[in-house]
């Protein structure tokens, strides 16, 4: 694949269908590898994750754990009062926070002179010159590589209509008051969040998974602390609940469940997962194969359109911004390479070893397998759970939880698994040990600064590599 001489804006050399975390990233990088890039966005550049998911709910999060700590104040001989939450300004505080981060995104993609487009494409497929394209608002562009990151969407549940008391995770961004009360419908990712946030911002929370744990992918031992603390902090955990039928009542929803019970609240948010955005969108009849609406491609995210790949929520597996931005940037030096620059082949980006957090109170974070996992797929295994009552740092935070390795028997560590406030910040440490399999005495050897949450880490694999310091053996 190559590249005519002169690109002119209707022809360029890449063309990015999407301007989220997978299309922007995989547009700066193919820009700052010299390809001529266009990107068509039918909003903001930024997407879900800046604009309505992973910026403004985690600013909700911490001025959730705020009040949490104003709350808790006496506890650290500190005197002060909760005396009510701002709505309006905690979503100034949010919408800032989005809209500084939007400014400086938007003068970077200027500053590495990436042409965006604004408007709703549809892919075309490939001219007799093997070019794909798309076409905007009826302008047609034509390239030698499109690459499809159009994301993906709060999936909804049939029958169930949307309104001021029916909301997904955008709209409960965007309410003007908290409820009293709320239900969650779903206890995955986005479910536990929420009902995380406004249970400290003082909401009475009710949340209903189908399934038999809240956060089912993963390891159950991060499940059953997460449903503890749940517990503990008054959230109402209803878990292998699956909805029977919903109606509304004059003070907000009713949600009956296949066993009969009935719960009732202000509203209801609907948490049930997000599913990919490709329909209307010209895939299937450019020739693109799709599965349950998700693109289909090989390891190297290429389709079966020769010129055509696709990234980020687009392709099934952990729908992550970080694994968005890491399918960007691999395929832009993809395509860099098809287009002739001298480039070394990179590596394709693994599931396994991306890391996952939940930035719950507590957090939830993981890499790796977990324990079932891995005894699936290696038989036998070694497992250290180290308690965070023995870390020196978590006990001045107050936080409770554990690390949890699991690793193959005289072998490296597979997975790595952390319930505490904060540990989200530890999980980077915890992919270099799983992905570079790391043996429990490699990681041993190495210093933790005292008093850190990284100790925790540091300890786990004392105890596991057979020399416990603050753990017994």
């Amino acid at each position: 694949m190559s590249s005519s001489p002169a690109e002119t804006p209707d022809h360029p050399d890449l063309i990015v269908l999407g301007g989220g975390s997978g299309g922007y990233a995989c547009a700066l990088r193919a820009a700052e590898l010299g390809l001529a890039v266009t990107l068509v966005e039918k909003d903001k550049v930024g997407g879900t994750c800046l604009h309505r998911g992973c910026i403004p709910t985690k600013a909700w999060l911490h001025a959730a754990e705020v009040a949490d700590t104003v709350r808790e104040s006496e506890r650290f001989g500190i005197g002060a009062a909760l005396t009510g939450v701002d709505v309006p300004a905690l979503r100034r505080y949010a919408d800032g926070v989005v809209s500084r981060l939007h400014k400086g995104l938007t003068g970077l993609v200027r500053s590495r002179r990436v042409t965006v487009v604004e408007g709703s494409g549809e892919l075309l497929a490939p001219e007799a010159d093997g070019r794909p394209g798309v076409r905007v608002d009826g302008r047609e562009l034509r390239a030698s590589a499109v690459v499809l990151a159009t994301g993906s969407q709060p999936r909804l549940v049939p029958g169930l209509e949307l309104d001021d008391r029916v909301l997904t995770s955008d709209q409960a961004l965007r309410l003007e008051r908290l409820p009293g009360s709320a239900l969650v419908l779903g206890g995955g990712v986005i479910g536990v969040e929420f009902a995380s946030a406004w249970r400290s911002l003082g909401v009475e929370v009710t949340v209903v998974e189908a399934l038999p744990r809240l956060l089912p992918a993963e390891d159950p031992a991060s499940s059953a602390a997460i449903e503890r603390a749940y517990r503990k902090r008054g959230i109402d955990v209803r878990t292998g609940s699956a909805m029977a039928g919903l109606e509304r009542t004059a003070d907000g929803v009713r949600l009956t469940l296949e066993s009969g019970q009935s719960v009732e609240a202000e509203l209801l948010l609907v948490a049930v997962g997000r599913g990919p955005v490709s329909d209307g969108l010209g895939y299937a009849e450019a020739g693109v194969a799709l599965n349950r609406g998700y693109v289909e491609t090989d390891e190297r995210l290429a389709t079966g359109v020769a010129g055509v790949w696709a990234v980020g929520d687009l392709v099934f597996g952990p729908q992550l911004a970080h694994r968005g931005f890491a399918h960007g940037i691999f395929v832009a030096e993809e395509v860099a390479r098809a287009a002739g620059r001298d480039l070394p082949a990179p590596n394709p980006v693994r599931d396994e070893s991306v890391p996952r957090v939940t930035y719950s109170s507590p957090e939830v974070a993981s890499v790796g397998l977990s324990e079932a996992e891995a005894r699936e797929r290696h038989g036998d295994v070694r497992t250290l759970t180290y308690d965070l009552a023995g870390n020196g740092k978590s006990q001045i935070l107050r936080t409770q939880g554990f690390v949890k390795l699991v690793a193959l028997p005289d072998g490296p560590v597979v997975g790595v698994h952390l319930v505490g406030d904060r540990v989200g910040e530890l999980i980077s440490e915890g992919q270099l040990i799983v992905d570079w399999a790391a043996l429990p005495g490699e990681v041993a050897d190495l210093l933790h600064p005292h008093p850190t949450q990284s100790e925790a880490l540091g300890e786990a694999h004392l105890a596991l590599a057979g020399k416990p310091l603050h753990a017994h053996g």
